[in-house]
């Protein structure tokens, strides 16, 4: 049983350690345009079934593949862009790791140990691990963000909501060939080719392949490599067989290399120990940290097998393994000395096997089934601190963490929908699960530099932490709504949804800082194990949404509660582990020590102003989504056991998010232009919980343009994107360990406060084809 009295807990440490319905995408890259002006009706998957996204009382963003063509996206962080209140930015300090945050649910730190608070989907498979998760965008059939807990259908860990990554199905009829070609600022060249072929009239196979290349933003100036590159080689293959009207399979497989340079911060300050100045241009690096190589590989298999027994049931298995390796040299302090420096490597695999039922009656619909998942993570890093390392006699001092996490849970799961009458109908659902986490945390404390992980060979001083422990919980998730049709052009609902994320042991957490908890001058295993791990914590939400269509405009509204409970909070303090008086390293504090409310809005609209407005067949209109988000803690309980809830805020969650598109279609030469206008705003926002001004982000508005034509017969497209035309500098992601003791402890003696930034002003050129 852990301690439920954080603040007994941590002032125990301190004493021995110093609305909506749904909206569509653009109108422009959504749907076309009928005849008469009405627009189609957008399909999606949010509920495990192909629904019309008007009938569905879920709050989901639906981008087509087509839509994110022709707007230029690049990776799926584009869609965070234009999707209210989410967040979703490579992770500090890697090219490919994703951080993700749905109405200010999320979870910033990529180690093992952590678990994501928003789900991300490819082809209907949960990625257990934020590593390579930044998915490039090519041969995609649709992209669906859900916004809030999505316990029920797509279980643990998506209790701020979900992100599905769609790919293309093969075409059954005819041989296709897709090939795109996109040449841009910064020495970008990438190549997109795919491909599929019937060989028989029940099989088919294809395959995609994406060389994604870029130059760097900046340099570094000490090792000479670019710094924010690209070099990116992914390729899909997928076969499907209908051996009869029943029976449907697909077996699919990817892999993608990351070979791009490190990414490494740009200070904020001087060196205090070196006096090194501040680089005027916030995309170049000092950091010197070269002992391994930056390398991301990521490859997964799944089968799919579908079975339609009659016009009302059907059956789906969703078989799946996945592995991922990232070896990544990050270089906090960003300098050329080993003054805070942390080479990582982690290691992921997973195997997940899902089944379904589906029904689909006249007047009831829903999916049931069952789900497993077994899956491992694993970190090592190095923390070394050199110059002060020898300050202190311990030169190159190496604070050494490895974590592994396995992980096993399974699930059962129901969501039914049915009508009442005309005009009522109901929905209700529910999800319960059994966690079960082992962990081995083995903290190693090393003179002479990297261990033996980045080719070093240093002396072991200390084993601060060999801790292995294990924890099972056991949750249900419900889920109930009332859609009310009030015609056939709107409708109004009102849902209540549970979220559920998994418990875990901190993978920084150092046994020989566990406190002495009921003070009877003996630290115990159970005191140790209860210093070590954290509990689940878990959301509930509540939302009133109320969606209306003419054909000619459509909005989605949704106003949203959310009771956010035994919110994990991971902290850190100092630790001296050689009694010297000065903190040599840090231990790990995470603990269930804070509650929060959050409530929202969200507005979603599509207007078409005017059809042949200057000529037959063109159009204009306007898309926009608006977020607001007021959230606060009504407890947060700090690493010293102090509750400064009136001084945190909710991290990585802007106040106000805001998008408009203008989007102008008009007949050209045997072909279609279209011209579409951009602007993406967000509020100010922090990085962590604890407000710091020189790395938190004030408001600032992207302008996204691209100007694209395409042949009437669908085979050829040429266009121009340009993103960020104002050339905004603004923080994704930084490091602030600089006399911050309430969230860090202050480690080397440059002082490290880095940032990492968005992209700046680019221009792509592109051409496709397609057979």
């Amino acid at each position: 049983m852990k301690y439920r009295n954080h603040s007994v807990r941590l002032a125990a440490l301190l004493a021995s350690v110093s609305l909506l319905p749904v909206m569509a995408a653009p109108a422009a890259a959504q749907d076309d345009t009928t005849m008469d002006g009405q627009r189609d009706t957008v399909t999606v998957t949010a509920r495990r079934r192909e629904e019309s996204i008007m009938d569905v009382p879920v709050s989901v963003t639906a981008f087509s593949g087509d839509a994110l063509e022709t707007s230029g996206a690049q990776d799926i962080t584009f869609v965070g862009q234009t999707t209210p209140n989410v967040t979703l930015e490579v992770s500090r300090g890697t090219n490919s790791t994703l951080t993700a945050f749905i109405r200010g649910v999320g979870q910033q730190d990529p180690v093992a140990g952590f678990e994501s608070g928003v789900g991300i989907y490819l082809d209907d498979v949960y990625l257990n691990r934020p590593q390579a998760a930044v998915l490039d965008i090519y041969d995609v059939q649709a992209i669906e963000v859900l916004r809030g807990p999505q316990g029920t259908l797509y279980g643990r860990n998506t209790i701020g909501g979900a992100v599905k990554y769609i790919t293309r199905r093969l075409d059954p009829d005819a041989p296709t060939l897709n090939a795109r070609l996109n040449i841009g600022s910064y020495e970008q060249i990438d190549a997109i080719v795919s491909g599929s072929a019937p060989l028989s009239e029940t099989f088919r196979v294809g395959a995609a392949v994406a060389s994604l290349n870029r130059g760097g933003y900046g340099s570094n100036l000490v090792t000479g490599q670019d710094n924010y590159n690209k070099e990116v080689l992914a390729f899909r293959a997928s076969a499907e067989f209908e051996p009869n009207a029943q029976w449907f399979f697909r077996l699919s497989g990817d892999t993608v290399t990351d070979d791009s340079a490190p990414r490494q911060g740009h200070r904020l300050i001087p060196g205090a120990f070196s006096g090194a100045p501040v680089l005027n241009d916030v995309y170049d690096t000092r950091a010197g940290l070269n002992v391994v190589d930056q390398h991301v590989e990521a490859s997964g298999g799944t089968l799919l097998a579908e079975y339609q027994h009659d016009d009302n049931w059907s059956f789906r298995s969703i078989t799946s393994y996945r592995q991922d390796e990232s070896t990544t040299p990050i270089d906090f302090d960003s300098l050329p000395a080993d003054d805070l420096d942390v080479p990582a490597i982690y290691e992921n695999d997973q195997f997940s096997q899902e089944f379904q039922i589906l029904f689909e009656g006249d007047r009831i619909s829903g999916v049931g089934g069952l789900y497993y998942l077994d899956a491992n993570a694993s970190t090592v890093f190095d923390v070394v601190l050199g110059p002060l390392g020898s300050l202190i006699g311990l030169p190159g001092l190496n604070a050494q963490t490895f974590g592994d996490v396995s992980t096993e849970t399974w699930s059962v799961f129901a969501d039914v929908s049915f009508d009442l009458n005309e005009w009522v109908s109901a929905s209700i659902g529910g999800r319960y699960t059994n966690d079960q986490r082992t962990s081995r945390v083995l903290r190693r404390t090393y003179i002479g530099g990297f261990s033996e992980f980045f080719g070093g060979s240093p002396t072991l001083i200390a084993t601060t932490s060999d801790f292995q422990g294990s924890a099972e919980w056991d949750d249900f998730s419900p889920r109930a709504s009332l859609l009310f049709t009030i015609n056939d052009q709107s409708a109004i609902y009102g849902s209540y949804s549970q979220g559920f994320k998994g418990g875990s042991f901190d993978p920084r957490g150092q046994t020989t800082a566990a406190p002495d908890f009921n003070g009877d001058g003996n630290v115990s295993a159970d005191e140790i194990y209860n210093f070590m791990g954290f509990n689940p914590e878990e959301v509930d939400s509540y939302e009133i949404g109320w969606r209306y269509d003419n054909g000619r405009y459509r909005h989605a509204l949704a106003v949203f509660f959310m009771d956010y409970q035994d919110v994990q909070i991971p902290g850190s303090v100092g630790v001296d582990t050689d009694g010297d008086g000065v903190n040599d390293t840090f231990t790990g504090v995470t603990t269930n020590a804070a509650e929060a409310t959050i409530n929202g809005l969200e507005y979603e609209g599509s207007l078409l102003i005017s059809d042949d407005m200057s000529g037959r067949g063109d159009t204009l209109s306007l898309d926009w989504a608006l977020g607001l988000l007021d959230g606060e803690y009504g407890t947060f309980i700090n690493a010293f056991g102090q509750d400064i809830s009136n001084q945190v805020e909710i991290q990585n969650t802007p106040e106000l998010t805001a998008a408009a598109t203008l989007t102008y279609t008009t007949p050209l030469r045997n072909g279609e232009l279209t011209i579409l206008n951009t602007l993406s705003h967000r509020g100010d926002s922090t990085q962590f919980e604890i407000p710091f001004d020189r790395i938190d982000q004030e408001a600032f508005t992207l302008w996204n343009a691209s100007l694209v034509w395409d042949s009437d017969d669908g085979r050829w497209q040429f266009g121009i994107h340009g993103r960020n035309l104002t050339d905004e500098r603004y923080i994704v992601a930084g490091y602030d360990f600089v006399n911050n003791a309430t969230l860090a402890p202050e480690l080397g003696l440059e002082g490290t406060l880095t940032a990492f930034y968005g992209d700046p002003r680019t221009v792509t050129g592109t051409i496709a084809f397609r057979y």
